[in-house]
């Protein structure tokens, strides 16, 4: 029997072969159709709960036998399921547009929709018919028959020019390399850095250093490299990618993906794409994106152009350089930095061993929200390194299960996340509890060859991979708190610009005194971390944030210039940019470059009209954190407030009703710009 299609609480990991996926996903979406025939098949009048409730219940056995195979080729991957990925993802896809293309479940739907006012219907249970309404209508279920068509011929159309203009940026990002053989050029550079260079020379059977627009290659040139020229090179070549006279030319395809985005949101009622998509954000419409945008660039500008002007007089005493240029910032910067703050992150691993810091973020969460973990080795894990652990809460009632897989191996994707195996929901009056995991690549513990050799020295994290660690465990009880109705509401599903919030705001407590001295404890003697190096973090963590700021803020300008507005007029991107970038430029402009022609995040990724969510999100964790700051960071009551109005609501209202709830007003820039000593 196929364990997949058993029925299971916990995901049985060491049951499953690969063998078993692909019929299991198969077996899954026959199920879930079966679930949606059933809906659309029902005789009795559309209602609340035999379209809407049973829609959002429908494909449960599919959802969880794809968060286990998901997660697994993320975190314990090999060829052979990577190979079935590629096959199911295309099922998937069509299983999903069969959903929202089907006219008659979407004619439930809307009778169910439109009969709303009539109802009697709670806020989450509104909000749950919006949503669903909304997933159909936002995909053209309401458009007439030739519109349709129109509207899937735009999509092919633009999820080809998205995939040619990623093509295009990879091929100028590898068709450059900078090939120096004489010791001088490199000087300045860390071994690591010369390492990697000689490697890259190596495999291509040369002598000497080879340097490519690869970030691991170019970050540390701009930043280390003596010889300002050969940073020139790299910077203006970096800078050229998809504006050059050649056959990887970005710039008619910039032109073509936003004119058909404008024509998409037009199509759908909207007046421009930044309409269409904000629509479904906290932000809520391109204005309230510009003003937010606007009023921080009026308090960053000046502390921005102060620390502009104090890199140039520093960059023209140690070099006689009289115009600081875009290939000099990163360089001058790091050297300044350094003078400043000489902080060396070796000194503080030893008071972070990742055993002390689990438990610290456990305590944190127990005297914040009465949560106590108990390791356990009763359920089923997919790696020996994997921990799982029991939550409850105050009265020993059952919470969620949590799985944490800390450290780096073959088969795992680099960088760190949360995820899930089940959502929590309320069904036929049982609460069902969350299984919640992290995943993270922390350094492993390493046999120490001078001792026994029995002995290990422990795994002690960096302070960035302790802010990871307390970041993703944020979004881990967003997960766990979850306490609602429906699973499509439930946890993290809530708003793009808003799920950062709880990731972020529990980052804060890796800088506070109080938060430190219950687990930064060096392993060897037990000595709680000197404040001397918690200052300095704090200190350094704001170096030159006006400058920084400044930066994001171009580009998310930029980015809702591109889609709040008609670009059916725009004919040169350098003449357009120029224009865009008027507020925010602090260098020289560079005649051959431009950024939009590889600005990824907005022209193949998903960060269309939603680049200004990095800043928004740090303007929520910063003004929240700013409430606990006021009435002690383990104050009881803030804390509550926290859990009942954010952690365990999801989706279930609007972020900022939730969040004015919390915070008992909206959220204003000044507790980030204060945190980021622009103030």
């Amino acid at each position: 029997m196929n364990p997949l299609l058993q029925n299971f609480n916990t995901p049985p990991f060491s049951k499953i072969t690969n063998e078993d996926y692909k019929p299991a996903i198969k077996k899954g979406i026959e199920i879930a159709k079966a679930e949606i025939d059933a809906i659309v098949n029902n005789t009795a009048a559309p209602t609340f709960e035999n379209t809407t409730v049973a829609l959002d219940f429908s494909g449960e056995k599919l959802n969880k036998i794809t968060s286990i195979f998901f997660n697994l080729n993320s975190a314990e991957t090999n060829d052979e399921i990577q190979k079935i990925a590629q096959e199911v993802s295309p099922w998937l896809s069509e299983f999903s547009n069969d959903i929202t293309l089907n006219e008659a479940l979407f004619k439930r739907v809307k009778t169910v929709f439109d009969a709303k006012d009539s109802l009697d219907l709670s806020t989450e249970q509104s909000m749950l018919l919006d949503k669903q309404y909304k997933s159909f209508a936002r995909n053209g279920a309401n458009l007439k028959e030739d519109d349709k068509t129109e509207l899937r011929k735009i999509d092919a159309e633009l999820s080809k020019l998205s995939l040619k203009f990623g093509e295009n940026v990879l091929a100028e990002t590898n068709a450059f390399e900078m090939h120096l053989t004489n010791e001088n050029d490199v000087a300045g550079l860390p071994d690591s850095a010369k390492e990697a260079a000689k490697q890259v020379a190596k495999e291509k059977n040369k002598e000497g250093y080879i340097f490519t627009l690869d970030y691991p290659s170019y970050i540390p040139f701009l930043t280390y490299a003596d010889n300002r020229e050969l940073r020139k090179k790299m910077a203006i070549a970096a800078g050229k990618k998809g504006f050059q006279n050649n056959e990887f030319n970005n710039e008619q395809i910039v032109l073509d993906i936003v004119n058909l985005r404008q024509k998409r949101a037009n199509l759908l009622g909207y007046k421009t794409h930044a309409h269409f998509v904000l629509e479904e954000r906290m932000a809520e419409t391109p204005e309230n994106v510009i003003d937010f945008s606007n009023n921080l660039l009026e308090k960053a500008k000046p502390a921005a152009l102060k620390e502009f002007e104090n890199l140039e007089k520093y960059a023209k005493k140690l070099d006689g350089i009289d115009q600081l240029q875009k290939w000099d910032g990163a360089y001058y910067s790091e050297k300044l930095k350094k003078e400043l703050f000489d902080l060396d992150q070796e000194i503080l691993k030893p008071y972070f061993k990742l055993e002390n810091v689990i438990e610290g973020v456990f305590t944190i969460a127990n005297r914040l929200f009465d949560l106590q973990f108990e390791e356990i080795h009763s359920i089923d894990k997919y790696h020996e390194d994997v921990k799982t652990y029991n939550v409850t809460d105050a009265n020993g009632n059952f919470v969620s299960y949590f799985y944490a897989d800390f450290h780096p191996r073959k088969g795992k994707r680099n960088g760190a996340w949360m995820t899930s195996y089940k959502s929590q929901q309320i069904k036929k009056g049982i609460n069902e509890r969350p299984q919640v995991s992290i995943v993270c690549n922390f350094t492993k513990p390493v046999l120490s060859s001078d001792k026994v050799p029995t002995e290990t020295k422990p795994s002690l994290l960096t302070f960035n991979e302790v802010t990871t660690l307390f970041h993703e465990f944020g979004h881990a009880l967003h997960g766990m708190l979850a306490n609602t109705t429906y699973n499509s509401l439930s946890g993290t599903s809530v708003s793009w610009d808003f799920v950062e919030l709880p990731s972020q705001i529990l980052e804060n407590w890796c800088y506070e005194k109080e938060a430190l001295e219950l687990f930064a404890k060096h392993y060897e003697t037990g000595e709680v971390i000197p404040m001397k190096y918690v200052e300095k973090i704090k200190e350094s963590a704001s170096f030159h944030e006006g400058m920084q700021t400044l930066r994001q803020l171009s580009f998310g300008l930029l980015d809702m210039k591109w889609h709040g507005q008609d670009p059916s007029t725009i004919k040169s991107i350098k003449e357009f940019e120029n224009v865009a970038f008027a507020d925010t430029k602090l260098y020289p402009d560079v005649t051959e470059n431009v950024m939009s022609t590889a600005f990824s995040h907005i022209f193949q990724g998903g960060y269309s009209s939603g680049y200004y969510s990095y800043k928004w999100a740090e303007v929520l964790d910063a003004d929240a954190f700013e409430y606990f700051l006021e009435k002690g960071i383990f104050n009881k009551e803030v804390a509550t407030k926290f859990k009942e109005n954010v952690l365990s609501k999801g989706g279930t209202e609007k972020p900022m009703e939730l969040y004015k709830r919390f915070r008992g007003k909206e959220p204003k820039p000044d507790a980030l710009l204060k945190r980021a000593g622009l103030l």
